[in-house]
């Protein structure tokens, strides 16, 4: 995860390439991280631990790389079979860009990887259950978002899906490859809609019309409108949130939050809540914190 780019500017006399550091930046995911466990948050964009991604978080990222994918073709096309013949060509893209995420399948059957592509059909066929995509023209897919609030906080992520009608009223659509959460599963889901509506909120002047999450697994569809009163006190969160932030980023305290969750944590060997002991801390680095991967986009 890079934290600086290379800018060119073109100068009569030559060009001059000129490493600029990206500033830091509050995600949804790393703010659902901090929220979660502080800890957490140090161990990905502080430390940068590498973790382990499972064979149904790269589904998921597989299923939204073939809808981003079926929308780019026309209309009459965007149809189950189609959708189905995406699935190999997009898989061979991720897993180039990737290679380490075939490992998840070296020493297997054949036949598992054969049922992990016909699981992701299942989430393709889920998909059209819940609406025809020939009849929808979206003003964008995998959408970038960043925008600056007045209090100086960066706020960066990418939407799955941005619907906008002829009357110009917005729906921010996101793909969910797991089932219809619980209560808890529910708000971090709701959480994230909200950043991305504060987000759009403050870019284009217009509350969203409609926040809307769809379950493949179990073809269910959540969805939620939010108003101005609600989305300024959800401001005033992710701000308070980066203060957090800064703040432990300074001294180094971030404590260890200890709960359910923590089952699916790939970092219990580091954490003091199992016997573990943290790295060293290396100092706040200025992380490019709201740089999400793809596995984060698809859970």
């Amino acid at each position: 995860m890079p934290d600086a780019d290379t800018v060119t500017t073109d100068s009569p006399a030559s060009a001059v390439a000129t490493r600029v550091r990206r500033r830091p930046a509050l995600s949804p995911s790393r703010a659902s991280d901090f929220k979660q466990c502080p800890l957490l948050y140090r161990f990905r964009a502080v430390d940068r631990l590498p973790e382990v991604p499972t064979k149904a978080q790269l589904r998921g990222t597989l299923v939204h790389s073939v809808l981003e994918r079926l929308f780019a073709l026309p209309a009459a096309e965007r149809v189950p079979a189609q959708a189905r013949e995406l699935l190999g060509p997009a898989w061979a893209d991720l897993s180039t860009d990737r290679p380490e995420w075939t490992e998840l399948f070296d020493g297997g059957k054949p036949e598992e990887h054969a049922d992990w592509l016909r699981s992701a059909e299942k989430l393709l066929d889920a998909y059209f259950e819940l609406e025809d995509p020939r009849r929808l023209e979206p003003e964008a897919c995998e959408l970038h978002v960043e925008i600056e609030l007045g209090s100086g906080v960066l706020l960066r992520g990418y939407i799955d899906r941005l619907d906008v009608a002829p009357t110009g009223e917005i729906r921010v659509v996101d793909y969910k490859t797991g089932a219809a959460p619980r209560e808890i599963g529910e708000a971090k889901a709701m959480f994230q809609m909200k950043f991305y509506a504060v987000v759009l909120w403050r870019l284009r002047g217009i509350v969203p019309r409609q926040l809307k999450l769809m379950y493949l697994t179990d073809g269910q569809s959540l969805a939620y409108t939010p108003d101005e009163a609600e989305l300024l006190r959800f401001e005033r969160t992710l701000e308070a949130i980066w203060q957090a932030i800064l703040k432990a980023g300074k001294t180094g305290d971030f404590r260890a939050n200890k709960s359910k969750l923590c089952n699916w944590c790939d970092h219990q060997a580091h954490c003091p809540e199992y016997g573990g002991t943290p790295p060293a801390y290396p100092g706040w680095p200025e992380p490019d914190a709201g740089d999400e991967t793809p596995l984060d986009r698809a859970d």
